[in-house]
């Protein structure tokens, strides 16, 4: 029987060359406000082909956040240029070069902020605040009575 792999005009995709493994992402710290994407790419192509060179900038000023990263096809090519370029002196700083890890999912994620589970809220000259419920307003939850003239308070 004719099989498409025995032809040669089919190849599984298991058997294809995997070159998107084989790339390293590299990130580079502790950057000089003066570095620029072309004097990264000038510095790590001495290693070998850089594909790609993106230096963080701050979104409303447009100004370097002081870190980047550097993409090369080749992992023995960026495991040299790690080895070769850590803590070496770029536009006056030290620069820290290690492999890029990947980017987190839950980047926002654990809480945090806001006014806390319970408790909280507002307080003030309305009563409320406090409590369990930490909702604005209510009753006796804690909070002051001044201003209530039913309480019969000093107030």
């Amino acid at each position: 029987m004719f099989s498409p792999i025995e032809s040669g005009n089919y190849v599984r995709p298991d058997r294809r060359p995997e070159r998107k493994g084989n790339k390293m992402n590299i990130y580079v710290g502790n950057l000089s406000r003066d570095v620029t994407d072309e004097d990264l790419r000038q510095a790590f192509e001495a290693f070998g082909e850089v594909s790609s060179i993106n230096i963080i900038k701050d979104r409303f000023s447009g100004e370097s956040r002081g870190f980047g990263f550097v993409e090369m096809p080749s992992k023995t090519e960026a495991e040299a240029a790690i080895e070769a370029m850590n803590e070496q002196d770029l536009k006056g700083r030290a620069i820290n070069v290690n492999e890029a890890k990947p980017k987190a999912d839950n980047r926002r994620s654990g809480g945090g902020g806001g006014r806390g589970g319970r408790g909280g809220g507002r307080g003030g000259s309305r009563g409320g605040g406090g409590g369990r419920g930490g909702s604005r307003g209510g009753g006796r939850s804690g909070g002051s009575d001044r201003g209530r003239s039913d309480r019969g308070g000093r107030y």
